[in-house]
């Protein structure tokens, strides 16, 4: 750790989209989700009555499936603990620093201009911007970054902030991803010792014009993260090199707008014509909500057995998984020790931005 920052106040801040915290709640945070226009481009004050019309209708839908979750979403929790993980890992490694993490919701409580009174009241020296989304997309980390730098300049905060902007590849969450796979895949093997087993890499869909409208590079880093994910497999157990066959897919589209493909539902139903045995590994999600816990372990599962899928096995969460907080707690140290943007082991290495339009770095502060 290098001795200038030793002697300081850090405080590490992660963003996710957050969730309602009750079915009261569905509604207002469905209206936050429609009402950005990271999500909707279109002009005030027509994002505003489409985003009402929307979660209006959308509501009784999606009360029903926080109720199949008891009446809620888990994320807040479970983001606090790993708030709390990585916390007690960067105090452990940064030495004599007094560090805090602190979480912001992009669409429901805690939001940023909570947490940053909060990080106000704390006084760092250094803040360090972490989106627990591995991906880089302007519907996720953009729009969470340019949300903090608003609130933060409202709540006179003025410390030096640099912003971890995506880690598609950082070894620790595909070291984490690999070992959970490894160990879906045994159970399959366990179970059926002659099966070929098909892993589905499921990540949250896009608008297909939202990508070529912005460039989005979140496509390609699911696609690398997926690679290395593999690659970090044969490592593990190269005797399930021949076990398994690998693709990304897309799933909880919404709306009538041509989405990035192919769709998880449709490659399961695919899978169950194969009688294939089915490994589903959720590789934009780093804690457990609907997307994981409804779509994802009980709607997909109807799918895929009346499909005929022989073995439905879904992949969790890395959530507090020693080796993913480790990787977290390294990429803020190389965002510490680093003097500029972009920062030496983010786990983005401008493959993707020689591609696209859309640079990450452009919103690193």
């Amino acid at each position: 750790m290098n001795e200038q920052n030793t002697a300081q106040k850090i405080a590490v801040v992660l963003f996710n989209l957050g969730g309602p915290d009750s079915l009261d709640a569905v509604k207002p945070f469905l209206f936050n989700l429609f009402n950005d226009k990271a999500i909707i481009s279109l002009p005030q004050p027509l994002r505003w009555f489409l985003a009402k019309l929307i979660s209006t209708r959308r509501t009784p839908v999606a009360q029903k499936i926080y109720n199949e979750i008891g009446g809620r979403s888990p994320i807040v929790e479970l983001t606090n603990a790993q708030s709390a993980a990585l916390e007690k890992v960067l105090q452990n490694t940064l030495g004599a620093a007094e560090t805090k993490v602190f979480v912001a919701m992009r669409y429901w409580r805690p939001f940023a201009n909570e947490t940053a009174v909060e990080v106000k009241n704390f006084n760092p020296d250094k803040i360090i911007l972490l989106p627990l989304y591995p991906q880089y997309s302007t519907t996720t980390s953009a729009s969470s970054i340019a949300e903090w730098k608003k609130v933060a300049h409202r709540a006179g905060i003025k410390a030096e902030t640099k912003t971890i902007c995506c880690w598609p590849v950082d070894p620790g969450f595909i070291t984490a991803q690999a070992k959970l796979l490894v160990d879906a895949i045994s159970q399959v093997l366990a179970s059926t010792p002659d099966s070929f087993v098909e892993v589905l890499f499921s990540a949250h869909g896009l608008p297909k014009r939202t990508v070529e409208r912005t460039s989005d590079p979140y496509p390609e880093q699911v696609i690398r993260g997926a690679e290395a994910i593999v690659s970090a497999l044969y490592k593990i157990k190269p005797e399930y090199k021949n076990k398994f066959s690998w693709q990304v897919s897309y799933q909880s589209r919404v709306g009538p707008l041509e989405w990035i493909g192919p769709a998880t539902e449709d490659e399961i139903k695919l899978a169950g014509q194969r009688k294939a045995s089915l490994v589903v590994l959720p590789i934009a999600f780093v804690s457990e909500h609907s997307e994981t816990l409804v779509e994802l372990d009980i709607e997909y599962r109807e799918v895929a057995i009346k499909a005929g899928v022989k073995n439905y096995i879904r992949v969790p969460a890395v959530g507090t998984q020693p080796d993913f907080i480790n990787g977290l707690g390294g990429l803020v140290a190389a965002a510490l020790q680093s003097p500029c943007n972009p920062m030496p082991g983010s786990g983005c290495n401008k493959p993707c931005e020689d591609k696209t339009g859309a640079c990450p770095h452009a919103i690193s502060g």
